[in-house]
C-alpha cells in the first residue's frame, strides 16, 4: 500500500474509534488532517470520496446513487441544511446524509480541513458553506 492510502485507512479507523454518534463529524475531520489529509471532495450521485493529501490522492468508491441518465433536483438550502442537522444529530447514517443532500440538489461537496469548512455545491453554482468545530483528539 501506499503512504497515501495507508494515512487515510488509519485516520478513518481512528476516527471511528473517538468519534460520538451525536456531533461526530469533526472527530473523523481532525482524523483526517492530522494524518496529512488537506481536503475531501464527495461526488454525490457517484459515490466516491476523493482525499487529498500532502503524500497523493486516494479515492473510495461508495454505493453511486443513480445510474445511467437523470435529471438533477433543484439546490434546494433548507433540505440540505435539515439534512445537515439530522446527521449532525445522530439521526441517520452516513448512507442517510449523502442520500439527503442528493435529494437537496448536492452533486459535489468539498472539505477543507485546514479552513474547517464543508462546501455544498448544486448543478447551477449555487452553493452553501458551512463551518464545524475544531476538537481534540
Amino acid at each position: 500500500m501506499t503512504t497515501a492510502l495507508t494515512r487515510v485507512q488509519d485516520a478513518l479507523a481512528r476516527a471511528a474509534a473517538v468519534r460520538p454518534k451525536v456531533g461526530g463529524f469533526p472527530y473523523l475531520a481532525e482524523a483526517l488532517r492530522r494524518a496529512g489529509v488537506t481536503h475531501c471532495v464527495m461526488t454525490v450521485p457517484a459515490g466516491t470520496m476523493l482525499y487529498l493529501t500532502d503524500a497523493g490522492a486516494v479515492l473510495a468508491q461508495g454505493e453511486p446513487l443513480t445510474g445511467g441518465m437523470t435529471e438533477v433536483a433543484p439546490f434546494d438550502r433548507e433540505a440540505l441544511i435539515a439534512a445537515l442537522r439530522a446527521d449532525q444529530a445522530g439521526e441517520t447514517a452516513f448512507p442517510e446524509f449523502v442520500r439527503g443532500c442528493w435529494q437537496a440538489g448536492v452533486v459535489r461537496y468539498d472539505v477543507d480541513l485546514d479552513a474547517r469548512t464543508c462546501t455544498y455545491h448544486g448543478a447551477g453554482g449555487d452553493r452553501y458553506v458551512e463551518s464545524y468545530v475544531h476538537v481534540e483528539i
